[in-house]
């Protein structure tokens, strides 16, 4: 087979540059559509999943799906902290109590109010979590009405100021500083002392939601989830805190990769017309080209490679202006509501060399769809009755 010249292709493409640029926007329209989506759920998933550690184990009632619906008394809790494989500092067991709760507090943009999830911890919650660091003030004390805020609740929420006091449950409480927790979900909530928590919601003494512990190491948490199963005294699943928030994020990232699936599956049927319009319209324009292209010795699947060549020229261009499109949205703070807490949640979009190629490949997939008729009724055009009209 003689191949057709790729700069043929070039040419043919720049000389029909109007009809183009209509199938060129349509494919970068449906490209960034699918990328941004894809990307909210990617940043949306990042977010809770760095809220985890491998070295630390989360504790809830057997048979809970979440903190929300777990109960833990301060027995257990006691004889959690003993069991082989958690971590001890200065002969102390690194374990965390906590418990949570949904108060309202007003977004900054709106001044409405949305669900901020508030976490009761014990006084060593910070060297159970490392990553967490205080960056502003100092923390809260045991014992008192005392708040320690994320660094993304500050900027969503108002009134979230340092020294500041805010209300609700029926206190009056102090923010005494910042934390930052590494862009994780920690970073949209707000951090008091269990116990106060606990009386001022008047809920039970001594019972909590969930523990957290540290392990000594990542490897000790199978010894630790051994023991604890087998302990008659324990009625508790345990898991890993990265897979515990990984498995939080499943059905809002699988509700918005399947939308934006559908939206982007809906734009691309209008974008594959535009690339069908586009060259029927080349195929309609050279006729006479084909059939001189046919006369001199290039057969018909040369032509058929020929035009598609010209089609993934077009969807690559769209497809790249799409990805470029909406790179400045990588790293933006947007919300959503975490429908496993009921709590609003900040995280950012979160576009990656990998997304970015899905949708080049989307794009020349949409190519190829819009390039193949027009190719295939190219290569069929009658040489004799197109060279008669030369």
């Amino acid at each position: 087979m003689i191949a057709i010249p790729v700069i043929y292709n070039f040419r043919s493409a720049k000389a029909r540059w109007t009809s183009a640029i209509v199938a060129v926007l349509g494919i970068a329209g449906t490209v960034g559509v699918f990328v941004a989506m894809l990307a909210l759920a990617r940043g949306f998933r990042a977010t809770l999943v760095s809220s985890g550690s491998v070295d630390n184990a989360i504790i809830l009632r057997a048979g809970s799906n979440s903190e929300m619906e777990s109960g833990i008394s301060l027995d257990n809790i006691n004889i959690l902290q003993d069991e082989p494989g958690v971590a001890r500092e200065k002969g102390q067991p690194l374990i965390t109590s906590e418990v949570v709760v949904i108060a309202p507090f007003p977004l900054r943009p709106t001044n409405t109010d949305a669900n901020v999830q508030v976490r009761g911890v014990s006084p060593n919650v910070l060297a159970v979590r490392p990553n967490v660091k205080i960056i502003e003030g100092r923390m809260f004390r045991s014992g008192l009405a005392e708040l320690v805020v994320g660094r993304n609740a500050v900027k969503s929420y108002a009134g979230m100021s340092v020294g500041n006091k805010v209300r609700f449950g029926g206190g009056e409480w102090v923010i005494t500083g910042v934390f930052d927790a590494g862009g994780s979900a920690f970073d949209s909530e707000v951090w008091c002392d269990a116990h106060v928590l606990d009386g001022v919601y008047k809920r039970p003494a001594n019972v909590f939601q969930s523990a957290t512990v540290h392990l000594s190491s990542p490897d000790a948490f199978q010894k630790f989830k051994d023991s604890v199963s087998k302990d008659p005294r324990l009625n508790v699943d345990v898991s890993r805190e990265i897979d515990y928030y990984a498995k939080q994020s499943q059905a809002f990232t699988r509700l918005i990769t399947i939308l934006g699936g559908l939206v982007a599956g809906v734009m691309a049927i209008g974008a594959v017309f535009g690339a069908l319009n586009t060259m029927y319209s080349a195929v309609a324009e050279r006729t006479r080209e084909i059939a001189v292209m046919r006369a001199l010795g290039f057969g018909a699947a040369a032509v058929v490679f020929s035009f598609l060549i010209e089609a993934l020229l077009i969807a690559f261009v769209g497809g790249a202006l799409g990805c470029i499109a909406v790179l400045p949205l990588d790293g933006f703070t947007t919300g959503a509501m975490n429908w496993q807490t009921f709590s609003h949640l900040a995280f950012a979009f979160k576009i990656t060399p990998n997304l970015m190629a899905g949708g080049i490949i989307f794009a020349l997939g949409m190519g190829i769809v819009g390039g193949s008729l027009p190719a295939i009724h190219a290569a069929r055009q009658p040489i004799v009755k197109a060279l008669r009209e030369l």
